[in-house]
């Protein structure tokens, strides 16, 4: 059966290990690309990079570290508003349109999933700043709910626009229009806050 999908986005959150690769099997991922900044977890060490990758490769799962291209906690501060990690800036980035060119290339070969923490699309830099990124290529994404079902960015961005309360515009905002402001707002709420 060939999937609807180009790419698939899951958050680890507080999955264990076995329960995180059959999620993965269940979409046919082949490839991790870890977009976290800091690809480490205290409370779930199995999800720290060095281990999380060593448990993959035994499963048959490539594991690839991007974190430093996609990742939603910038080190340049300029790349900051109000304290806030600003996403727009970040995606204007040469170092963000490079990790998104891997992605799509490496998903040319193989099912990649693109990885962070958080386990709703909506809180996370995976589908608030490179999901729309990859959509804008022209990729279909599938975001792995916890649950194992398998959400289209579509229908996420449908839940995003339910939840900014954007009802269509009787004075002419489009879709488009009302969707950036969506996107927005909800990145000014769920984007990294530099301590200061």
């Amino acid at each position: 059966m060939v999937s609807p999908f180009d790419l698939f986005s899951i958050g680890h959150s507080n999955h264990p290990i076995d329960r995180f690769i059959d999620l993965l099997r269940a979409a046919g991922v082949t490839t991790i690309a870890d977009v976290r900044s800091v690809p480490a977890s205290r409370r779930f060490p199995w999800f720290s990079a060095k281990r999380l990758g060593e448990r993959l490769a035994r499963e048959g799962f490539a594991y690839e570290s991007m974190g430093d291209a996609l990742g939603g906690r910038p080190r340049d501060p300029s790349l900051y508003r109000d304290g806030v990690a600003d996403y727009a800036a970040m995606a204007a980035t040469p170092a963000f349109r490079a990790g998104v060119d891997r992605v799509i290339t490496a998903s040319g070969v193989n099912r990649v999933c693109i990885m962070c923490s958080e386990r709703e699309p909506l809180d996370c830099h995976r589908c608030l700043l490179i999901a729309p990124a990859l959509a804008q290529r022209g990729l279909n994404i599938g975001h792995i709910l916890a649950d194992g079902t398998i959400e289209p960015h579509v229908a996420t961005e449908e839940r995003l626009l339910a939840l900014a309360g954007s009802a269509p515009d009787l004075f002419g905002a489009d879709r488009s229009e009302r969707l950036d402001a969506a996107y927005r707002r909800r990145a000014g709420s769920a984007a990294f806050r530099a301590k200061g």
